[in-house]
């Protein structure tokens, strides 16, 4: 079933950034414009939603449910994506505190594209992964037969759409970098890669937890290991949606130096990492790094 909403322009732009910060290491710079793949779902978030949007309405299902932080991208993405199909669309957004409070920007974009929030506790929204539990929030959010798409819409159906991420990467560089939440885009674009590429991700939370999940991740969809991976921990600049002065002042000067938009939850931790890793001598010179723009401000 072929729906003309859920088409991109793929595959991405892979332009050249000549940045004299990795040109003085041997380092070559290319920019993976994912933004640019669909003109309202950029990057990962196509390439993880689509497959399950095809999947919910082959199915037969008329109403989304996603989970998310108050500053979660998927859950915007989720909210646009139900309004260009006719789907209805419920949010499950982290912190029941936050029930009685303003809107922030992204959460008020979601209800402007017709999402319906639900707040859930803390506690419950870590267990949401326990049957009992993910039950429960359902009929309490009254979308117990609704189309469950994970958080960060990371599952065995997404991972095969960020292989193809991977596929159009094969020849053309020796490492690809990515931003990672859930760790579902690393977990599949490892797997589209040539055998002798690397795929690195940069988690925007601290804690270490995302190696096992992509592993899991990779199992269920691929029935094992697939592709090389590494992670770069100590990027996450205090936290998820925690934007510091230099890391925003960073952002800025890169969008001063190469006329490119940068989101700052992920692709401004991204890009800072490889900065700061080629400035140390991370990357053997000769190296052609990709960086992964997976979204837009």
């Amino acid at each position: 079933m072929t729906h003309p909403e859920l088409l991109p322009r793929p595959p991405s732009p892979l332009v050249e950034a000549d940045d004299d910060r990795f040109a003085a290491h041997g380092v070559r710079l290319l920019l993976k414009r994912d933004d640019l793949v669909h003109p309202e779902l950029p990057g990962n978030k196509w390439r993880k939603l689509a497959p399950n949007l095809r999947a919910a309405l082959e199915a037969g299902h008329d109403r989304l449910v996603t989970f998310g932080g108050a500053y979660s991208n998927h859950l915007r993405a989720t909210a646009a994506a139900g309004r260009l199909l006719g789907l209805g669309t419920v949010g499950i957004v982290r912190g029941d505190e936050l029930a009685g409070r303003p809107l922030n920007d992204s959460l008020a974009r979601c209800a402007a594209d017709g999402m319906r929030l639900h707040f859930a506790t803390r506690s419950d929204y870590r267990r949401k992964a326990e049957p009992q539990t993910l039950r429960r929030l359902l009929e309490s959010a009254g979308a117990a037969d609704a189309y469950v798409v994970p958080e960060g819409g990371s599952n065995a159906l997404a991972l095969r759409g960020c292989a193809e991420l991977g596929r159009e990467l094969r020849g053309g560089c020796d490492v690809v970098a990515v931003a990672c939440g859930t760790g579902g885009t690393l977990a599949g674009l490892a797997a589209g890669l040539d055998p002798d590429q690397r795929a690195l991700g940069v988690p925007v939370l601290a804690g270490g937890f995302l190696a096992p999940e992509i592993r899991s991740l990779q199992h269920r969809a691929f029935g094992g290991p697939a592709g090389d991976w590494t992670l770069a921990e100590g990027f996450a600049h205090g936290g998820y949606a925690r934007i510091p002065a230099p890391l925003d002042e960073f952002a800025a000067d890169f969008e001063s130096r190469h006329a490119l938009p940068v989101e700052r939850i992920y692709v401004a931790k991204l890009l800072w990492a490889l900065t700061t890793l080629t400035g140390t001598g991370t990357f053997p010179r000769g190296t052609t790094l990709t960086a992964v723009i997976t979204g837009s401000p």
